[in-house]
């Protein structure tokens, strides 16, 4: 078994890379030396409702419960009250029991139900003082914490702090971890004796990395990035690699060297197929005694395991848990003219493809929300052009060929030959000087965008993100001509990876087809970024309320960064007061202190969220474990030539993906 190491995780599918309250690293307590606490005898009894001191490590452990905020996973923390009209009395309460600090004061201090407990965490001349404090399992760390939208004072906190380590066994070595930009400023200005442990310390000790909860059987198979692009990996073996890939086809599960953002290409696709995948330092050495061996892969919200497994075990394993067949709507051949995008909507995805018809739906969610004009051609226009071309025929011939479904770097050969001769195909000139027409219409001379959008994508259980390609042209431009990138899009219908990830969930391939969403480039993109528009380390209905945000600066890829490359990426608590951000993890090309999104630019992501998970709450229910519906939103920032700079929405689609179905 893999030793227990802070990681980030959600119990039931969902994994987050970055410490959003403590991970582990770092180390290290106050430097003010002994508190002058003098331990009482040790009570290995089981937990009571509070205590007012913690005098060995059995009360703690007795207190304790794992976070309800899973980005902490790793950890066992202890609610803290610190009751300023008791002569700052101290409560370590019994967080099993009261995981909620207002539940405990209900209860336990008097508090009158009727009346607004949120204030103890706003108001200046509030009566608790309210946080906890929480032990990092793995480098054996104890910091003391406030919810990221605690507007505590500094002298607030340096109370508390003391107050606290004074009534504990630890108090000597505790450190204050701020969980909030303002927090973070705030904690400048401590004593010298409040040792200060940041997010970005404690990251640094990381070595496990939950990313995608589950078990597989697979055998093992040790390769870098490089040597993954160049072969073939099969569903049935483990793929363990230096960094993370831009893309891999269907594997039993994967473990990368480098960690991941959660809303990586690679994770994204492991939750769409339910497949484990981690990141764990040193993988390729700690998993060099396994190499072409079977075993069977645990990956914990807390822990990781690997056993050896049989080749029986494994023909088991596979037969017990073959994916349910995902049914996708067929292909709508009846529209035959180009599409206004303002006239498409959900109901139109047999015929513009899931992206174009949540694109069409998108321009009409209220106020809040700019989405930029396009048009759709649709998936007849596809289907012509096969038929026309005999390449319908080539993929009847492929299908019907033994080797092809049964060899997969064969299959990758013949797909790709598939996929170039299509490309090189010149569609019908007629729709080409259609499509042209349409663009200096609506748009004028400018390089414009034609993105794919099929029937089997953007789907409620199954997005087929990034499974297909983008093309930018500009009409008249003989290096960027409009029909060579119609065709290009087009054939990426049968990439390598597409075909194989249909494949795996039974789509059938005679049933899909690819259409059309045309809009002006973004040229002007000043940063650009994913989202969901769910809190989902806290998802449940008592969980804190709010955005997860992956942010970066430019063009430069938040899915798929270049090695050693990082993103903003935060939870922000739009619904709170204050609207504070907990920044798990910064970009690594904005200046230290810096973030890619200004105040005002992160509110308006925001206002969009909000405003876009309201509208689509009328076409799908929010997934098992979540009170709100989470929204996988793509978005840019651009900056117009007159300095001006707005939020766009790109694309939403519902998430998770078909193999996660949240905490």
């Amino acid at each position: 078994m893999g030793r227990v190491l802070p990681g980030r995780g959600l119990p039931g599918g969902w994994l987050a890379l970055a410490a959003a309250a403590a991970a582990c690293g770092g180390g290290g307590g106050s430097d003010g030396g002994d508190t002058g606490f003098v331990p009482g005898p040790c009570d290995e009894g089981p937990a009571v409702p509070f205590r007012s001191t913690l005098d060995c490590e059995a009360e703690f452990e007795a207190q304790s419960a794992r976070p309800l905020d899973a980005s902490l996973p790793g950890a066992r923390t202890v609610k803290t009250v610190v009751d300023t009209l008791e002569g700052d009395a101290v409560y370590f309460q019994d967080t099993g029991r009261y995981p909620l600090h207002r539940t405990f004061a209900v209860e336990q201090l008097g508090w009158p139900e009727v009346l607004d407990f949120t204030m103890q965490y706003y108001s200046p001349s509030r009566r608790f003082l309210l946080g906890a404090i929480t032990h990092l399992e793995g480098p054996d760390v104890r910091v003391y914490e406030l919810a990221p939208y605690d507007t505590a004072s500094l002298e607030m906190i340096v109370r508390s702090f003391r107050a606290l380590a004074a009534a504990a066994w630890f108090g000597s070595e505790l450190a204050f971890h701020p969980t909030s930009l303002r927090q973070e400023e705030l904690a400048a200005g401590l004593p010298d004796d409040i040792r200060v442990v940041t997010t970005d310390e404690l990251y640094d000790g990381i070595d496990y990395q939950p990313l995608n909860l589950g078990e597989t059987v697979g055998q093992v198979r040790i390769l870098t990035v490089a040597e993954l692009e160049a072969g073939y990996v099969s569903p049935r073996e483990l793929a363990v690699l230096d960094r993370v890939p831009n893309d891999i086809s269907v594997v039993a599960g994967v473990v990368t060297e480098e960690f991941q953002t959660p809303l990586s290409h690679v994770n994204v696709l492991s939750q769409q197929r339910g497949t484990p995948n981690m990141g764990l330092r040193d993988a390729r050495a700690r998993f060099a005694d396994h190499a072409g061996g079977w075993v069977r892969l645990v990956v914990g919200a807390f822990d990781w395991r690997v056993e050896p497994a049989t080749e029986a075990e494994a023909d088991a394993w596979w037969e017990a848990h073959r994916p349910a067949p995902v049914e996708v709507p067929p292909p709508d051949v009846s529209v035959t003219t180009l599409l206004e995008i303002d006239d498409v909507g959900l109901d139109d995805v047999a015929a513009v493809g899931g992206k174009a018809a949540h694109f069409g739906e998108l321009r009409n969610v209220a106020a809040g929300v700019t989405v930029r004009d396009a048009f759709a051609v649709p998936v007849h226009f596809y289907v012509q052009f096969a038929r026309e071309n005999g390449f319908d025929a080539q993929l009847d011939a492929l299908l019907a060929d033994e080797t092809f479904r049964s060899d997969g770097t064969y299959r990758r050969m013949r797909l790709a030959e598939l996929r170039a001769a299509m490309a090189r195909t010149a569609p019908d000139p007629t729709l080409v000087a259609a499509v042209e027409a349409r663009i200096l219409d609506k748009f004028g001379d400018v390089r414009v965008k034609l993105r794919s959008s099929t029937n089997a994508e953007d789907l409620e259980g199954h997005s087929g993100a990034g499974l297909h390609d983008s093309e930018g042209a500009r009409v008249g431009d003989p290096t960027d001509p409009v029909g060579p990138a119609m065709a290009a899009v087009w054939a990426s219908l049968w990439s390598f990876q597409a075909f194989e990830e249909r494949a795996y969930v039974g789509i059938d391939h005679h049933d899909v087809a690819m259409a059309l969403l045309v809009c002006a480039s973004y040229t002007d993109e000043a940063a650009n970024g994913v989202a969901i528009s769910a809190n989902p380390f806290d998802p449940g209905p008592t969980g804190e309320d709010g955005f997860y945000v992956n942010a970066q600066l430019g063009e430069e890829s938040v899915v798929s960064p270049a090695p050693g490359v990082t993103a903003d990426q935060l939870v922000y608590y739009f619904y709170h007061p204050g609207q504070p951000a907990t920044y798990l993890v910064h970009s690594s090309l904005v200046p230290a202190g810096g973030t890619v999104l200004t105040t005002a630019e992160l509110s308006e992501l925001g206002t969009a969220l909000d405003a876009i998970r309201r509208h689509f709450d009328a076409f799908y229910e929010p997934p098992a474990g979540f009170a709100a519906l989470p929204m996988d939103v793509e978005w840019k920032l651009t900056a117009a030539a007159a300095g001006e700079r707005r939020i766009e929405v790109k694309q939403a689609r519902p998430w998770p993906g078909r193999g996660s179905e949240g905490p």
